[in-house]
């Protein structure tokens, strides 16, 4: 499953809207989500994937910009372990 595909079912788990709603390149408000639901939805984002999102990345606006970071966050915990 894709990190976007993950993020999606997070969403649709913790929200109620449907996967197939969620445009990846839209502003998350534009799906639904506000600033502060955007904040509770990290928290949930890493207790999921199991890492923390780096302050630095706190500008997140979409869910394709998230699932990049949770993209490179996963290669470095991979790269780390081997």
């Amino acid at each position: 499953m894709s990190s976007i595909d993950e993020l999606q079912q997070l969403i649709h788990a913790k929200y109620g809207i449907e996967p197939s709603a969620l445009d990846p390149k839209a502003s998350m408000r534009e799906n639904g989500i506000d600033s502060l639901a955007l904040v509770e939805f990290l928290f949930a984002v890493e207790d999921h994937f199991g890492f923390a999102v780096p302050d630095e990345h706190a500008h997140i606006d979409t869910l394709a910009d998230l699932a990049a970071v949770i993209d490179k966050l996963r290669a470095t915990r991979t790269a780390q372990a081997a």
